[in-house]
């Protein structure tokens, strides 16, 4: 009779993720930046980006001195607050209070790829307490490329020194890039009350290089292909695929109009592998062929003189 050997338990993983990057700061530096009026207020103690973090697991018992900020971009996570557990997703943000007994992990079948944030400070509290009326402890944010770059400043910043003026420069673009998340709504007017149109629309607005067929894009909203197809049609008249290919050509026209892209570099521009669909897509929107119309509006800028608009 052969022995089976023992199931054993899941690996747990603080930190050590490939492309992982993280930055804490030392003490000394920590007790500068309490010492400068200028950011003492708010200031951030670590930070960092975990990639496809397989059997990432964090418990603090008695919780962490610092707010922590964590962004979801891919994959899923579980954390255990309070005696509530909550699930962060691709495009979700959360805060977790200081001094607060917490539990977080990635998924075992879908690890999640985080950005996170520690930080603290008088300021600090204002600003949680503004995130707190949000009254989402799991928020919705968007992917943005400008955010994530924003996010690689501040922590290219803190990899190249240490210095006072350094830091300065640090904790405000940091304060600035948390207040975007938890700001969202106030600095994006058209996108209040969590419509899920709305932020479709936006979401298809950042990733117009890409091709994202209907169940993806319902996916990314967290919906049934049947009822955001719906909920699309309803709001907008078109179908989702419909609106985004809008955009698109839409986009395309300006870059005809006002670049000297060849129509092939145009189409690698907005995710097009195949010129001749574009082509056909663009006539059947815009009435021309793209060719038509970069020489029609060729024709109209070589036919202006000077001081004509």
């Amino acid at each position: 009779m052969s022995m089976q050997k023992p199931i054993s338990a899941p690996k747990k993983i603080r930190e050590g993720f490939v492309g992982q990057k993280m930055i804490v700061l030392p003490p000394n530096i920590k007790k500068a930046v309490v010492l400068n009026t200028l950011i003492n207020r708010f200031y951030i103690t670590a930070i960092g980006y975990y990639p496809h973090a397989i059997h990432h697991n964090r418990e603090r018992k008695t919780g962490c001195s610092q707010y922590i900020f964590i962004y979801c971009t891919e994959g899923r996570g579980t954390l255990f607050l309070r005696d509530t557990e909550y699930e962060l997703y691709p495009n979700t943000f959360i805060i977790i209070p200081k001094n607060t007994p917490h539990h977080y992990k990635s998924s075992d079948t879908d690890p999640w790829s985080i950005y996170w944030v520690h930080f603290t400070g008088a300021q600090g509290d204002e600003l949680y307490e503004r995130y707190l009326e949000r009254k989402l402890v799991v928020s919705p944010f968007p992917f943005n490329e400008d955010i994530i770059k924003d996010f690689d400043k501040i922590f290219g910043l803190l990899e190249h020194s240490f210095e006072l003026k350094q830091l300065e420069v640090i904790n405000i673009k940091a304060l600035n890039f948390l207040a975007s998340f938890v700001y969202f709504k106030e600095t994006n007017p058209s996108l209040q009350g969590d419509n899920v149109t709305t932020a479709s629309m936006a979401f298809m607005k950042m990733n117009l290089d890409k091709q994202y067929s209907l169940t993806e894009l319902a996916k990314q909203q967290h919906l049934s292909v049947t009822q955001y197809a719906r909920l699309f049609k309803h709001e907008t008249g078109n179908s989702p695929i419909h609106y985004f290919n809008q955009l698109k050509i839409q986009k395309s026209c300006q870059y005809l109009y006002f670049t000297d892209r060849s129509i092939k570099e145009i189409c690698a521009e907005f995710g097009f592998d195949d010129q001749y669909y574009f082509s056909r897509l663009f006539k059947k929107l815009m009435g021309i062929s793209p060719a038509k119309y970069k020489d029609k509006h060729k024709k109209t800028a070589v036919s202006l003189q000077p001081g004509q608009k």
